[in-house]
């Protein structure tokens, strides 16, 4: 029989599998592009097909989710980020064309698209079929602390493999982690909380959920808002984050320190462990969630302008480390405050399109600064970064303005907003 301390532990094993998969490549993913002959253009115009693959299939595997099944979902996303990391080493051997990378990076999107909502809906369902009566940002909270760690475990290690071994090694080391994941997600992830609808007509249910998130999700106006700032502020965590692995080795001053490239990933790891454990606290020094974003979104721009104005490697990492502690502080407080604006029944569809609006920000971000990097240096990007990050504030602001119940305490039911 479930109850929602084994629901957290599935789901903590899950994190902690996900995101050691994916962290073996954070480190020396940029100059793993760079190392297959690609120019910061194009190896940045291969993330931005990445985040586009994103963009293409958020809600259609969304829709998945909230029809066949988040378990289901969960499975395909494994399967295909399996299949399309080993297809990314077989390009960097090859020394392939740029046309081939951006389809390997839109199948890495649709992979990922599988996980982004439907693990965060299966959790938020399970736990409240299972009689959970704690805070959310309590279990995000310990979920990005498990993250963090695993990140921090796997940016290291991928690393060291790489300097030692070879460029691509992580990535296959990557692919069998995937590849155990989808073993345990079978025999451990079932869904709880949540059944699809039978009966009727698959393409019909899923016009039919479509409709409905629209519905529940862009027309209520606090849900839109906090979108619309995903869409400002996902390109530049992305450039942020990718943009930190050659910038460091710069002014480390040996292109071939591959283990300072993954200290870049260790510092957004660190700071994800800091922020999960932080993050109950800052909730409760504010009275509304949307005070706490306002104001690390404004001192996110703040280390960013630090990032690009202080150019030592010592201040760099001063600077990389407030950010990302910024961001990951508040991460698990944004994360309860949207899953209490929007239904269950819908809720895996409109997490994926927020998802989508993030990836979407990083579509012309990416070549955009990709290119600034090119002709200017990365330090001048950081400080465009800054500029467009800033953006973010009026739309929390338009969010808050709604005195939605979420916004102060987690809500359930007919306590949700209408649509507008």
């Amino acid at each position: 029989m479930p109850t929602p301390r084994s629901v957290q532990r599935v789901y903590l094993l899950l994190t902690l599998g996900n995101t050691l998969a994916a962290s073996f490549i954070w480190g020396i993913n940029t100059i793993f592009l760079l190392d297959a002959g690609l120019s910061n253009l194009e190896a940045f115009a291969a993330n931005a097909f990445f985040t586009a693959g994103m963009v293409l299939f958020e809600v259609p595997t969304g829709i998945v989710a909230d029809t066949v099944g988040r378990r289901a979902s969960y499975l395909l996303g494994t399967v295909t980020l399996t299949v399309a990391t080993l297809a990314y080493v077989l390009l960097w051997e090859i020394t392939a064309p740029f046309w081939a990378w951006a389809l390997a990076s839109l199948a890495l999107g649709l992979g990922f698209t599988f996980f982004s909502g439907a693990v965060e809906a299966w959790l938020v369902d399970a736990l409240h079929a299972t009689g959970f009566d704690g805070e959310l940002e309590d279990v995000f909270g310990r979920g990005q602390m498990v993250g963090g760690g695993a990140m921090l475990t796997g940016s290291l290690a991928g690393g060291v493999i790489a300097q030692e071994v070879s460029l691509g090694a992580p990535f296959v080391l990557r692919a069998a982690v995937l590849a155990v994941m989808f073993v345990v997600a079978f025999r451990l992830m079932f869904d709880i909380g949540f059944k699809a609808e039978k009966g009727g007509r698959p393409l019909g249910e899923m016009r039919k959920i479509a409709s409905a998130s629209v519905e529940y999700g862009w027309r209520v106006p606090a849900v839109k808002w906090l979108m619309m700032e995903a869409l400002v502020t996902g390109g530049i965590g992305i450039y942020g984050f990718y943009a930190l692995q050659p910038y460091l080795l710069d002014l480390y001053g040996d292109p071939h320190a591959y283990v300072i490239a993954g200290l870049s990933a260790a510092i957004v790891a660190g700071a994800q462990i800091l922020g999960g454990l932080c993050a109950p606290y800052i909730r409760a020094r504010f009275k509304r969630r949307t005070s706490a974003l306002l104001l690390t979104a404004a001192l996110s721009s703040l280390a960013l302008i630090g990032l690009g104005t202080f150019e030592s490697f010592w201040a760099a990492i001063g600077f990389a480390v407030v950010w990302a502690l910024l961001f990951a502080a508040t991460m698990p407080i944004r994360q309860a405050y949207m899953n209490g604006l929007i239904p269950s029944r819908q809720r895996a569809t409109i997490l994926s399109f927020d998802s989508l609006m993030s990836s979407s920000g990083g579509v012309w971000t990416q070549p955009a600064l990709g290119r600034a990097a090119d002709v200017w240096g990365y330090p001048p990007t950081y400080l465009i970064s800054a500029g467009i990050s800033l953006l973010a504030l009026p739309f929390i602001a338009l969010s808050r303005r709604q005195n939605a119940a979420a916004d102060e305490r987690d809500v359930v039911g007919d306590e949700r907003p209408a649509p507008a």
